[in-house]
């Protein structure tokens, strides 16, 4: 039996991590198996140490799946970091299996031969660092065209930096005060709990 474990991770609060959830059901679903644990956060790709990832690979047992929508949802990682993870990721013997990836699909619940697998596992690793430097470089060159921008509007006079989404802090801030938990918060609104924290933060440094 094929134990699943989906990943969902979106970089910022403004971003719905869950919005593959629907995909990699159908996915699963297509060959008559199911998601048996999801992890979902709203992190950086292009960091290693991630809660909900971290907590995949420490529930992980030999021969279960690190599902995925796209490599880049699993690593943007600087080259050092993303052999760190492939380290943890062999340590516990997880597939990583993409929808971006289709030799990956095999490893969802199929049942090969030994030299086959092997065979299918080395070209899977081959084609996943492949994809990792291209989320990389693709990060990399993002962040610098954004600096590019920043810098000619700062020249312009027109850099203002970016502005707190207000309405919705004060809403999280109504709610908290009305006695509502940190998850029903979560639920009504769509934040993340970091974003609770960091309201409730800012609220004890204006106190």
């Amino acid at each position: 039996m094929t134990f699943i474990r989906a990943y969902l991770r979106a970089s910022t609060d403004d971003q719905d991590a869950s919005r593959a959830r629907a995909d990699l059901e159908a996915f699963v679903s297509q060959r008559g198996l199911k998601v048996a644990s999801w992890y979902v956060e709203n992190e950086s790709g292009a960091k290693l140490e991630r809660p909900e990832l971290m907590r995949l690979i420490s529930d992980a047992h030999p021969g279960d799946v690190l599902l995925v929508e796209q490599v880049d949802r699993l690593a943007r990682l600087s080259n050092d970091d993303w052999e760190e993870l492939k380290q943890r990721l062999g340590d516990k013997r997880i597939r990583v299996v993409a929808l971006d990836l289709p030799t990956s699909w095999m490893g969802a619940g199929a049942n090969l031969d030994e030299t086959t697998q092997a065979l299918l596992d080395a070209v899977n690793r081959m084609l996943l660092d492949m994809l990792a430097v291209v989320a990389r470089k693709d990060y990399t060159d993002r962040r610098r065209r954004q600096a590019q921008g920043i810098e000619k509007a700062k020249t312009a006079g027109l850099y203002k930096g970016r502005r707190a989404d207000t309405e919705r802090h004060a809403a999280i801030a109504d709610m908290l005060d009305r006695g509502m938990s940190w998850s029903q918060v979560c639920a009504a609104t769509g934040a993340s709990r970091s974003t609770v924290k960091r309201v409730v933060d800012s609220r004890k440094t204006e106190a």
